[in-house]
């Protein structure tokens, strides 16, 4: 539950990031405290799924069922859990918007939406199946870069 309360904390600041932007200054510190969340749940994430690290090689980890699973934009990378413990899939989108076209591709999949939330730069939702449970991020980054997180354990 540690892991899911970081996850749910890092999704809000995200959310949260562009109603405190008030000016240039703002914005710098937002950026750079969005970018230290994203890596700290990328940490965290490593360690929730027993140490795996996430890589950005471009390929899909080993054993994501993505047969169950569908995702939306290009792999960037991922980590795979112990024993199919669990797995960490990241994409690039083309927009923040693209975070709705991943809850409906999930829900068309059977999935069910709990906790869902999204703006013009960020997303989160826990989408739940007979057989898995995702945890969703979508975040804009301060370089303008657009990226999903998907985080799937097994039911």
């Amino acid at each position: 539950m540690r892991f899911g309360r970081l996850v749910l904390a890092a999704a809000l600041l995200v959310g949260a990031a562009p109603a405190l932007v008030g000016c240039g200054v703002a914005e710098n510190i937002v950026g750079g405290v969005t970018d230290e969340v994203r890596s700290g749940v990328d940490d965290a994430i490593g360690k929730a799924l027993g140490g795996a690290g996430i890589t950005t090689n471009g390929q899909v980890p080993d054993g994501f069922p993505m047969d169950a699973v569908p995702v939306v934009g290009e792999v960037v990378g991922g980590g795979a859990g112990p024993n199919a413990t669990g797995w960490v899939l990241k994409t690039r989108l083309e927009s923040a918007a693209d975070f709705v076209t991943a809850q409906e591709t999930l829900e068309g999949a059977a999935f069910t939406a709990s906790g869902v939330n999204s703006d013009s730069d960020s997303g989160f939702g826990s989408f739940t199946s007979a057989d898995h449970v995702v945890v969703l991020t979508v975040a804009t980054g301060s370089d303008g870069v657009v990226s999903a997180t998907y985080v799937v354990t097994p039911a």
